[in-house]
C-alpha cells in the first residue's frame, strides 16, 4: 500500500537519528564485562529499544487515524496484488526491509549484541516492522493482505543476513533513484500532487538498483578501485492504472526498464568522525547520478550521459 512507503521513511530517519552522536548514548557502567565475555550495553540497549518501540507505536496509531479510520472494514482476507504496478512495489518492499534489517543490525552492534545474534536480530526487523501493516491491511474491504508483500519482506531480510553471515559486510546495496514524471499529474492521488509524495507514490519515475562492489570480490592485491561499484537497476513506464483498459484510454501501454551503470561505495570513505559517517550511511541507500545504459523491449537501448 502507498501509506507504507511514509512509514518506511519515517522510521528510517527515526533509524539515522539513533545513529548519530549524543542519541541514546548510555555510558556502559564500570563493571560491564569485556566484550569477549559476551557483554551488551543494557542501558544503551534498553534506550534504543524503547525509542524505536515508541517512535513505531506512534506511527502506527498515526497510520490508523490517517488511512485506515476512513476504509471500509471486512473479515481478515488475503489480496493477490503481484501482477500490480509490474512488481514495482514488491521492489520497494524489499529494499525497505533491507535497510530496516541492516539499521537494524547496526544498532545492535552498536550496544555490544554479540555479531550473531546482532545479525541474525537485527536483520529480521524489517520482517518485524512491517508485519502489522500487512495485518491491518487484511481487514481492508478494498484489497487485503498480500502474500507477495510478505514474501518481498522477507527477501529483504534475507539479503541483509544473508551478506552479514557470509561476508561480514555488504556487497551488493539496495539503492533507489528517482526522476520526476509527467504521469502523476494523469492521476495525482495516486501518484502524488507534490514532489515528495511523487517521490513515494509515483512508480514511474523509481528505478531500484543492486549496487555491485565489485572490489570486495577480487583479491586485495588488485588494482580494482574499491570505491567504484556497478548498479544493474530496475524500473517501470506508462503505468498510470493497473487495469489494462484504463491505461490504454490514456494512450499508454506499461512496459518495463532495465538499466546499467557505475556507482560510487560511500561508504568506502567512512573514517572516524561520526557525523561524516552518518550522513554517508543515510546516501549510501540512495544512487549516484551517473552515465547510464537503458534497455526495454519498447525503445532498444537508449544511452543516458547522467541517469538518477
Amino acid at each position: 500500500m502507498p501509506f507504507l512507503k511514509y512509514l518506511s521513511a519515517v522510521l528510517l530517519c527515526c533509524f539515522v537519528l539513533l545513529r548519530l552522536p549524543g542519541f541514546c548514548n548510555v555510558p556502559i557502567p564500570a563493571d560491564t564485562l569485556t566484550l569477549e565475555e559476551n557483554s551488551v550495553n543494557k542501558p544503551r540497549l534498553l534506550a534504543m529499544g524503547s525509542g524505536l518501540a515508541v517512535g513505531y507505536t506512534a506511527t502506527l496509531v498515526a497510520l490508523n487515524e490517517a488511512w485506515y479510520k476512513e476504509q471500509r472494514n471486512a473479515g481478515f482476507h488475503f489480496f493477490n496484488d503481484n501482477k500490480d504496478w509490474l512488481q514495482q512495489d514488491k521492489a520497494g518492499h524489499f529494499y525497505s526491509s533491507f535497510h530496516f534489517g541492516r539499521t537494524g543490525i547496526e544498532i545492535l552492534r552498536g550496544a555490544g549484541v554479540p555479531e550473531k545474534k546482532a545479525v541474525l536480530y537485527g536483520g529480521l526487523l524489517g520482517i518485524v516492522l512491517q508485519a502489522p501493516i500487512e495485518f491491518f491491511d487484511g481487514f481492508q474491504a478494498e484489497y487485503g493482505a498480500s502474500a507477495g508483500d510478505l514474501i518481498a519482506n522477507s527477501l529483504g531480510a534475507a539479503a541483509v543476513i544473508s551478506q552479514e553471515l557470509a561476508w561480514g559486510e555488504i556487497r551488493i546495496m539496495p539503492k533507489f533513484s528517482f526522476n520526476t514524471t509527467g504521469y502523476a499529474a494523469l492521476r495525482p492521488k495516486v501518484l502524488g500532487t507534490n514532489l515528495p509524495e511523487q517521490v513515494l507514490k509515483d512508480y514511474n519515475g523509481q528505478t531500484y538498483w543492486a549496487s555491485v562492489n565489485v572490489g570486495s570480490f577480487l583479491k586485495n592485491a588488485s588494482s580494482y578501485p574499491k570505491w567504484l561499484n556497478v548498479a544493474v537497476g530496475y524500473g517501470v513506464e506508462e503505468i498510470v492504472y493497473n487495469e489494462k483498459p484504463l491505461n490504454q484510454e490514456l494512450g499508454l501501454q506499461a512496459y518495463r526498464q532495465f538499466y546499467l551503470s557505475p556507482d560510487i561505495n560511500l561508504m568506502h570513505f567512512k573514517g572516524k568522525n561520526k557525523v561524516i559517517n552518518t550522513m554517508l550511511y543515510f546516501l549510501s541507500i540512495v544512487k549516484v547520478p551517473a552515465p547510464t545504459l537503458e534497455y526495454s523491449n519498447r525503445k532498444g537501448f537508449r544511452f543516458h550521459s547522467v541517469y538518477f
